[in-house]
């Protein structure tokens, strides 16, 4: 029991007696991650997020997902941040880092599809990924890939064997 410069003793039970319309706000962490993959290379990552683009949409729409790992680089899950149109999609960077925030995640693998089935990186997800990377820093998250996949499979194009994280 803390007791404040006035004589007044506070503790949980009187807290919730003076603001009982203030929730009490808890935190628990129980992953369930020991059959979940780990990520060691690009083409790893690329096996995982494939599966998260449909054959009959991947030429239709862009799609932006993000694979969340922990400190050993094992998957913890993978968000669909946002389905576009066919030339573009909008990411909220917020929205990442919260997820990534709120899953205890070390780093993230960025992916998302052009329609176009063109590989090579536009200007925007060169910047993108750079103002992603530049946000994950202050909350000590790295971003350890950016994944451009097209419908042939197999063929992808990552920001990191590129050289541009």
């Amino acid at each position: 029991m803390h007791t404040s410069g006035c004589g007044v003793g506070f503790n949980i039970y009187t807290m919730n007696k003076l603001f009982p319309h203030v929730a009490e706000i808890r935190v628990s962490y129980t992953p369930a991650i020991s059959d979940k993959p780990v990520i060691k290379s690009p083409l790893d990552a690329y096996v995982v997020l494939k599966q998260f683009f449909s054959d009959e949409t991947i030429q239709l729409n862009e799609r932006f997902v993000v694979m969340f790992l922990n400190k050993a680089n094992r998957v913890l899950g993978v968000y669909p941040a946002h389905v576009g149109g066919i030339t573009s999609t909008v990411v909220d960077i917020r929205l990442i880092l919260s997820i990534a925030l709120k899953t205890v995640s070390t780093a993230v693998v960025l992916c998302h599809n052009h329609p176009s089935g063109s590989l090579k990186p536009s200007q925007q997800d060169i910047e993108l990924t750079k103002r992603i990377v530049e946000a994950a820093k202050y909350m000590e998250i790295t971003v350890q890939d950016h994944l451009i996949i097209s419908s042939e499979p197999g063929e992808y194009f990552s920001f990191a064997a590129a050289g541009l994280l």
